[in-house]
Order: structure tokens, then sequence, then C-alpha cells
């Protein structure tokens, strides 16, 4: 479903906007009454200690969980729980804080299999790959043949990824979600687990996805010194709750991020 104002939004303006919402399992409240937005063509970090909801938040952001109160408005339409395929074909696509790739195929088929959404044929077609689908087929490896060349892994392109170290593999997840063409790409702790030289390789793409194909980026991340140099803006949750929102050097600055995400007592 399309906004019908969906061409008017332009860089700067609200693209999706969290509006007071929580969410629970049972007794256990996840998100209580958090609200914040994100602008198109920024990059927005959700920060905060181990438990604070932020895996969920990205959880209620592209469907996979329901909240029971609040809603999120997306392209100017205000759903009050957005469905997993209305995200994914609306523009929304995410990776996840443990790598969820099919890890006996290759790189290359990984990162196909986020095309899925783009492809039109029918099963007839696709079965014996003959005509229209074959043609399909050849435009949509083109485009992930140039999202190889961009993340620079033309290298490990054949070979299954289960074989990748840690760090190649979360490219290749990333490139699995750039194959959906996003508006918005959700990035649930895209450092986890690297070495010093895999996160400044990371952050560099995570930087030229932003600039070369202005998709706009929410991203998890526990590791400040990333924070600080990625985002634009840092949204930042502990205990389920909003307890600060700003640029990053307001937040860094701020006494409840202190204490709550830095360990500092007053």
């Amino acid at each position: 479903m399309r906004a019908p104002d969906e061409n008017k939004i332009k860089a700067g303006d609200t693209l999706l906007s969290v509006e007071n919402v929580s969410l629970s399992f049972g007794g256990v409240k996840a998100i209580r009454g958090v609200s914040f937005d994100i602008k198109k063509g920024e990059i927005r970090a959700i920060i905060g200690p181990n438990g604070a909801g932020k895996t969920s938040m990205l959880n209620v952001i592209n469907g996979f969980y329901h909240p029971q109160e609040g809603q999120i408005t997306f392209k100017g339409v205000k759903r009050a729980k957005m469905r997993p395929h209305v995200a994914a074909t609306g523009g929304i696509a995410r990776t996840f804080q443990n790598v969820a790739l099919f890890k006996s195929m290759n790189t290359l088929d990984n990162i196909m299999a986020g095309r899925s959404l783009k492809m039109h044929r029918s099963f007839f077609w696709q079965l014996f790959r003959y005509g229209p689908a074959e043609r399909e087929e050849i435009e949509h490896r083109r485009v992930v043949e140039e999202i190889i060349d961009f993340l620079e892994i033309q290298h490990i392109r054949r070979v299954p990824v289960g074989k990748l170290p840690y760090g190649l593999q979360k490219r290749v997840e990333l490139g699995r979600a750039l194959a959906m063409e996003p508006e918005l790409l959700l990035l649930d702790e895209p450092m986890a687990g690297m070495n010093l030289e895999e996160k400044e390789d990371m952050c560099r793409y995570i930087i030229d996805v932003n600039n070369h194909y202005g998709t706009t980026i929410a991203l998890i991340e526990h590791d400040m010194g990333v924070v600080m140099d990625l985002a634009n803006r840092v949204v930042v949750l502990d205990y389920g709750q909003k307890i600060a929102d700003g640029t990053p050097d307001e937040v860094k600055a701020n006494q409840a991020v202190i204490d709550a995400y830095l360990g500092v007592a007053h």
C-alpha cells in the first residue's frame, strides 16, 4: 500500500514515526509508550543497555511484533500494526543481530534471495527459466552483481557463506538487504562480534550506502564510538522507556544516559 503523498517525501522529511508504542509479553513490558521519528536520508541510532527494548522496537517497525498500544506512520500512512509483507514491499529491509543467511548457498544466491519481492513472473516461467523469466533473472542478476562490486566481495561471490568468516557474512547479509532496494534499512547490531578492522569496514559501507543509494538507516549499536561517528541523531531506551533523544553530542552529555548506559554514577 503506497501513501498518496509518497513522492513528496524528500530529504529531511519524516519517513517513519513511532507514536506512543507499547509492547508487552505477558507481564513483561518490553516497550513503554515510546515515540520518536526517522527523517528521510538520515542515519538514526537506537541505543541502550541490554534488555532496553531496542530489538523489540525494530521488530515492531518491520511488523514482526504487533504493539498493544500506539501506531506506526510510514510514508504518511498510519497503521496500528505493521505487517511484515507490507513493510517489505513498502521499502523496509533489515539485518539481524545473529546472521540469518542460507549457509549452504553461495554469496551470489544469498543476495539474489533479496530480489524475490522484485520478481513478477509466474512460477511456471521461473520453473523452466525460459523466455520472460530468463530475461527477468538476467536483469536481477545484474543488480546483484552491482551490489557485489559495491561491497567489494567479488572474490567470494561463489563461496558458500557458511565457509566465510563472520565479518564477510555480515557484509553478505547487508548485500541481501540492499537487494530489496529499501527506503529504510534497519540494522540490528551490524558490528557485533567484529574486530576493529571489520568494524571500520562496516562503518564505511554504512556511510556509503547512505550517501550512494540515499538509503535512510536506523541502527542498533553498542559501540558508542561507532554511534558518535555514524549517527545524525540518537534515541536512547532504558527498560523499554525513552530517556533521551537528540544529536550524538546532546545524548553523550545527558546525565540519564550516562547513568543508564555508560554506567557512571552521579
